[in-house]
């Protein structure tokens, strides 16, 4: 009996063993199917680990609602749209997004116990166009609560910015409140930008396609987004150069809206990105460090 008892402890001990090799074998492949069929394989090194993670947090997301049940909820959610691309459209100026973003991987903390209401309530009567709120939790402090938060409080359009490789996370963007949502042309795959571009537009969002390299902005001019990024950051490295921005602008059509993110401090920042053909800054860490956000967009938008 206690034979008998022994045998099918260990048999319950090692049919856990193989189950759980079995799922971490299965999550191993649909990381190689997904960067294989929607990412860009080129992608190493931190970003690549963000968006490892960010399969996992999906499929989470994913246990507690099922894709089905959050179209169902999405359809049956009263949803007000604000014109983000027409927001940015300022005659003989440079409109601004301001940014709400607690932490990143290249800053670490920057104002973890910020109040991100009086923040929003603050950007939008200091005279920011709209407002890009970071939903990101594990890496840069956000929240997907935020969006819904800050869309109560304001009246300006809401930006979505996060590593969106799903379409699970544009349905949960208008559930939560975005007028629009970042999509990261680096990461994606041609197929899968110009699909995530016009998903979003079926469901009455707008999109912002970020851009780093003349490749990039040729995958982003292939989609019916109308609001292009070019970021002086390189997602790879982290490093930051404006003259990214500068060089790449002209390669960009004029009927199209041209934001620069990423490194400007500043109104001398500002002036040259002008110049050189950009409408829209998008503007996070400068904005989230100054001790006066008011004086600070008014030197960005002098």
């Amino acid at each position: 009996m206690t034979f008998g008892i022994y045998y099918r402890s260990h048999i319950t001990i090692i049919t856990t063993i193989c189950l759980n090799i079995f799922r971490e074998n299965i999550k191993a492949t649909m990381k190689k199917n997904i960067f294989r069929e929607v990412l860009e394989s080129k992608i190493h090194g931190k970003l690549r680990e963000i968006l490892e993670y960010k399969m996992i947090e999906v499929e989470r997301s994913k246990e507690k609602m099922s894709f089905d049940a959050l179209m169902d909820l999405v359809k049956k959610t009263p949803y007000t749209h604000r014109e983000f691309a027409s927001a940015l459209h300022v005659q003989n100026g440079v409109s601004l997004i301001a940014e709400i973003k607690k932490a990143s991987p290249s800053e670490g903390s920057i104002r973890a116990d910020d109040d991100i209401i009086a923040r929003a309530k603050l950007y939008e009567s200091s005279g920011a166009h709209a407002i890009s709120v970071l939903t990101d939790e594990k890496f840069f402090g956000g929240s997907l609560t935020y969006l819904s938060q800050v869309k109560k409080e304001t009246t300006i359009p809401i930006l979505r910015k996060d590593f969106i490789i799903d379409p699970y996370q544009v349905y949960e963007s208008k559930l939560y409140g975005a007028d629009a949502i970042l999509l990261i042309a680096t990461v994606l795959r041609e197929e899968t930008l110009i699909e995530f571009v016009d998903l979003a537009h079926e469901l009455g969002l707008e999109c912002l396609v970020e851009t780093h390299t003349k490749e990039d902005i040729e995958k982003a001019l292939k989609t019916n987004a109308r609001v292009i990024g070019i970021n002086a950051r390189d997602l790879q490295t982290f490093e930051i150069d404006l003259e990214n921005i500068v060089k790449l602008a002209s390669c960009i059509p004029v009927d199209k809206i041209i934001v620069a993110e990423s490194g400007i401090e500043s109104s001398t920042d500002v002036m040259r990105l002008k110049q050189s053909g950009v409408n829209g800054i998008l503007v996070g860490t400068a904005l989230m460090r100054t001790h006066d956000v008011e004086e600070k967009i008014r030197e960005l938008m002098c």
